[in-house]
């Protein structure tokens, strides 16, 4: 953090990325200082996971925040009218009305892209990039929370405008006060799964999708009907999946070697599908928003 606040004064634009899936529990206090500091764009990610009925209450809402430019995007994909006809005249629209930049005509621009481990940062800056000026990847990416160690140096992403941007690691808060927001994060694998545990979010998951009459899950896991018991549901997962651990037994009259359901295994074979969408898309911050939205 202290190196991300050592380069803001060579900056003239901060890109916050946040999963579009939890766009207030996925926002860091930490960045206010930042953001404040700094004309402001804000980019909910993975929009082809989230439930887009929650659209316009979730812009209601960001703007009551202060947030000024908002787009939805994914940047897996790649999307080059969306980067070429809106976001590169977004980001120079931002700093160009900011009070600051008004009188000065600046030639080169400088940003730096913000956000919790594994929003799509590096994925973001590698689309731009392909996608402006003809390049692969300079920064790399993963699915695990954290990939990203440092702040890097400044990556060429375009050269008319020239825009070069800082890639940064995720930096969560330090500490999660409220479970609820902790577990959102979790499932959204902005925190890695082994520090939470795999059956623990899936136990979430399962009581987030009965809470909001979401059953998609019951189909694509072949249930006759839902479950709000966890070990249940894994074991049912692990033997139709053929999650089968061999472990050793202290019981003498079993023998040595006995298999039972592999419920981590089980547990992260749920996890991969709902993060590929599997289970249907969804807004895990839709509680947030039950005076805007009647669910």
């Amino acid at each position: 953090m202290q190196k991300m606040v050592s380069r803001i004064k060579s900056v003239d634009c901060v890109i916050e990325v946040r999963d579009a899936r939890i766009p207030l529990s996925g926002q860091n206090p930490r960045f206010s200082g930042i953001l404040a500091a700094r004309p402001h764009v804000l980019l909910l990610n993975k929009a082809d996971l989230c439930d887009m009925s929650f659209k316009d209450d979730v812009e209601h809402m960001l703007k009551q925040q202060g947030i000024k430019e908002l787009m939805w995007i994914n940047c897996k994909e790649q999307f080059p009218s969306v980067i070429k006809k809106d976001l590169i005249p977004t980001i120079m629209n931002s700093i160009n009305s900011y009070e600051r930049y008004k009188q000065t005509d600046l030639s080169i621009y400088n940003v730096m892209v913000i956000g919790i481990p594994n929003v799509g940062k590096s994925s973001l800056i590698n689309t731009i990039r392909r996608v402006l000026i003809q390049k692969g990847k300079a920064t790399p990416v993963g699915a695990r929370a954290g990939i990203t160690r440092s702040v890097l140096e400044k990556i060429k992403v375009s050269a008319d405008p020239k825009i070069y941007v800082y890639d940064t690691p995720g930096v969560l808060a330090p500490e999660v006060k409220n479970v609820d927001v902790g577990m959102k994060l979790a499932l959204c694998a902005c925190l890695q799964d082994h520090l939470v545990g795999e059956d623990v979010i899936v136990d979430f998951l399962l009581y987030w999708f009965n809470k909001h009459n979401n059953f998609r899950y019951v189909s694509v896991f072949e249930l006759k009907e839902p479950l709000d018991d966890v070990l249940e549901f894994l074991n049912h997962v692990a033997l139709k999946n053929n999650k089968i651990a061999r472990v050793t037994s202290l019981d003498p009259s079993q023998g040595r070697t006995v298999y039972k359901p592999d419920f981590t295994a089980a547990a992260a074979l749920v996890l991969k599908k709902f993060r590929a969408g599997e289970l249907g898309p969804v807004m895990l911050d839709s509680n947030k928003m039950k005076h805007l939205h009647k669910a």
